[in-house]
């Protein structure tokens, strides 16, 4: 029989040393991330978990974390299709399909906008509707800007009734007249210029031109006005039936007074833009005369027996 001493029961009492057992290592399990704000997709970005390793021997982890490693990642990629066939393997987590190429097409499509030439076009078009605009709106503003003529007065310098024939031979009573007509002609504008026309003015007796004159082209600066006299005469006109009211004393200078009517169309026109925009302006004119003999070489006022359209 053995005795047992304080040191063995010490010694039985005391724990076991530990076992050197291998210490298990981490090993992570990874899986793709999509960043949607950045536009780009990658199947390399990752979230990382870790994860305790089976209990097996060094050997086995590192043949078992390779095998994970490419069973993982067994998916086939197609070329050109931006799509990852995921593994069917059972036992292992699929990794997510990627679609990039939708992704690219719909970036692609943005990132175009609207083509160069399409801002060629508009830039033309809006050219020339602003241009049109502007045009009508000149167009507008000096439209009511027209000239004013005023008829001042008429001088009878010679007025003589005498007997003859036409050019066929008919014998009537005839009519050689000399007289100046004095108007004023006033350009309102106060942006432009006007040119006036050449002007046809007839002094007529009961519907028979008498005599004839012109207005000569000018041009009248804006803001600006001119008096113009113009000859109206006429040489041995016929009067035929007309005549029959008409007495002459022995030097053909009438005995009674003579209603006369002056009748012209003023016409001017401006270049405000060129010839885009070139208001025309037309002035009619009549005025009602009545020739005193008494009077001659004076000069008849017609200030208020004109009309003017």
């Amino acid at each position: 029989m053995h005795t047992k001493t304080d040191s063995s029961e010490a010694t039985s009492l005391s724990p076991s040393p530990p076992s050197h057992s291998p210490r298990r290592p981490v090993y992570y399990v990874q899986s793709p991330s999509r960043d949607s704000h950045d536009g780009e997709k990658t199947a390399t970005s990752f979230h990382s978990t870790p994860t305790a390793s089976p209990p097996h021997s060094h050997s086995s982890v590192g043949h078992h974390s390779r095998e994970s490693s490419s069973t993982r990642f067994s998916g086939s990629l197609k070329p050109g299709s931006g799509k990852i066939t995921p593994s069917t393997k059972p036992g292992h987590k699929q990794i997510s399909v990627i679609d990039e190429e939708g992704f690219y097409d719909d970036e692609n499509q943005e990132s175009k906008g609207v083509p160069r030439r399409c801002y060629f076009v508009i830039f033309i078009f809006g050219f020339f509707v602003l241009f049109g605009l502007f045009s009508l709106i000149l167009w507008g503003v000096s439209k009511p800007q027209k000239p004013e003529i005023t008829v001042k007065s008429i001088k009878m310098e010679t007025f003589v009734i005498q007997a003859g024939s036409d050019s066929t031979g008919v014998a009537t009573d005839m009519v050689t007249m000399n007289s100046t007509v004095k108007l004023v002609f006033r350009n309102t504008a106060s942006f432009f210029g006007v040119h006036v026309g050449s002007t046809p003015v007839d002094l007529s007796f009961s519907q028979i031109t008498l005599a004839s004159g012109a207005i000569k082209k000018f041009y009248q600066s804006r803001k600006s006005r001119r008096t113009l006299t113009i000859s109206v005469h006429g040489n041995r006109v016929p009067l035929y039936g007309s005549g029959a009211n008409l007495s002459s004393n022995t030097t053909g200078s009438p005995t009674l007074p003579v209603a006369l009517k002056l009748n012209m169309v003023v016409k001017s026109k401006a270049y405000v833009l060129g010839k885009l925009v070139k208001p025309k302006f037309k002035k009619k004119i009549e005025c009602s005369i009545v020739y005193d003999p008494k009077k001659r070489n004076a000069p008849i006022s017609v200030k208020n027996s004109c009309t003017y359209k």
